[in-house]
C-alpha cells in the first residue's frame, strides 16, 4: 500500500454534499455489534459490528452512486436517459435511480443473468436488453451511448462513482470513531475506493481489508503486477464480485488506500451465507457473505483483539437460487 493518498480523491466536503443530495433516495443503513451467538463463539476475539448494506435502496450499496450521477446529469442529459451494463445489482440500481429521476434507463445485461435481477430492473421500469456475456454488454453500452445518446454508469470506476460509495464509508466512519479495521468485499473496486477513501480521511489509522473471491481475484493480480488488469478469468458462484477487469481510478485507490486484499473460496461463501442465516436472520447472496467469511478464515489471526467492521454489501439473490447454493454448503450451524 501506498502512503500517499491520490491528489483527485473526493474530499469530505463533496462526500458529505453527496450524502446529503442523495439522502432523499437512499437509506441511512443500521449498523450494529455483531449480534450473532454462533459467530459471537467463533470470533470471541473480535470486536466484530456489522454494516448492513443489504438494507439500502434496492438491496445493495450501488443505489448511493447511481443515485448522485443521475441527480448531476443536465437536464439535456436527462432528456436522453442512462444505460450501464451489469450481470445484476449495479442494473437494478440504474433502474432505480432512473426511475426516482425522472429518466429512462436502458440496461444491457448478460443473458446468464438471474431471472430474478432482470425482472427487478423491469419492475423499476427500465428496459433490459439481454447480451451474450459482459463483454458483449460493454459493446453494446457504447453503441447506446453514441446512437441514443444515452448516458453510461460504470459500476465500478470513476470520481462521481466513488464519491457516491464513500458516503457508505463516511457512515461507517461517524458512527464509530473508534475502529480499528473495516472489512470490504472487491469487484471492480467502486465500493471499496469509495469506502477507503472516506475513511482514511476520517480515520487514517483504521485498516482497509479488501475480500476477493477465489474465481475472481483480479484486484489482487492487479497490486502483484503493479497494473489493472484489463481482463479477469471469473469463476465463482459471488457473481455480483465477478469483474471482467479493472480499471486505473478504482485500482489507483486501492493500491493507495487498502492495507490487504485476501481471497476466499466458493464453500467458505456458501458456509456463511448459512451462518448468516441461522445465526443472524439475514438470507444474503454470496457477496454479502464474503466479509464474514475473510474474517472467520484468512483474516482471523490479524484482527484478532481488535475493533472491526464487516461491509454485507447486498441481497439481491432469489429463493431458489439461495437454497441450491446453500444445499451445497458444509456448514455446521446450530438451529
Amino acid at each position: 500500500m501506498s502512503n500517499n493518498l491520490p491528489d483527485d480523491l473526493p474530499d469530505l466536503e463533496s462526500i458529505r454534499a453527496t450524502a446529503k443530495q442523495i439522502a432523499p433516495h437512499t437509506r441511512q443503513t443500521p449498523y450494529l455489534k455483531n449480534y450473532g451467538v454462533a459467530l459471537a463463539r467463533q470470533l470471541s476475539d473480535i470486536d466484530l459490528h456489522l454494516k448492513l448494506e443489504l438494507f439500502q435502496q434496492t438491496g445493495s450499496f450501488k443505489a448511493r452512486a447511481a443515485v448522485a450521477i443521475v441527480q448531476d446529469l443536465s437536464d439535456a442529459a436527462k432528456a436522453h436517459g442512462v444505460t450501464a451494463f451489469s450481470a445484476g445489482n449495479h442494473a437494478i440500481a440504474t433502474a432505480y435511480a432512473a426511475a426516482v429521476g425522472g429518466v429512462s434507463a436502458k440496461v444491457v445485461m448478460p443473458s446468464t443473468a438471474n431471472p430474478y435481477r432482470v425482472n427487478t430492473c423491469q419492475q423499476y421500469g427500465a428496459e433490459v436488453v439481454l447480451a451474450d456475456s459482459i463483454a458483449d454488454a460493454r459493446l453494446l453500452v457504447e453503441r447506446l451511448q453514441q446512437e441514443e445518446g444515452r448516458t453510461p454508469i460504470h459500476p465500478f470506476e470513476g470520481r462521481a462513482t466513488t464519491r457516491g460509495t464513500a458516503t457508505l464509508g463516511l457512515e461507517i466512519a461517524d458512527a464509530d470513531p473508534q475502529l480499528q479495521d473495516i472489512v470490504v468485499p472487491i469487484g471492480g473496486g467502486g465500493l471499496i475506493s469509495g469506502i477507503a477513501c472516506a475513511i482514511k480521511q476520517v480515520n487514517p489509522s483504521c485498516r482497509v481489508f479488501g475480500v476477493e473471491p477465489e474465481g475472481a481475484c483480479g484486484m489482487s493480480q492487479s497490486l502483484d503486477q503493479g497494473s489493472p488488469l484489463d481482463k479477469v478469468t471469473v469463476k465463482t458462484i459471488a457473481d455480483s464480485l465477478g469483474a471482467p477487469l479493472h480499471l486505473p481510478y478504482s485500482y489507483g485507490i486501492v493500491n493507495a488506500c487498502v492495507d490487504k486484499v485476501v481471497t476466499v473460496s466458493d464453500d467458505q461463501m456458501r458456509n456463511m451465507m448459512c451462518t448468516m442465516f441461522e445465526d443472524l436472520n439475514l438470507a444474503v447472496e454470496p457477496a454479502g457473505a464474503a466479509a464474514l467469511a475473510a474474517i472467520d478464515g484468512p483474516l482471523k489471526d490479524t484482527l484478532s483483539g481488535r475493533r472491526v467492521a464487516a461491509v454485507v454489501c447486498g441481497s439481491n439473490i432469489d429463493r431458489r437460487t439461495w437454497l441450491k447454493l446453500t444445499d451445497q454448503s458444509t456448514a455446521q450451524v446450530p438451529v
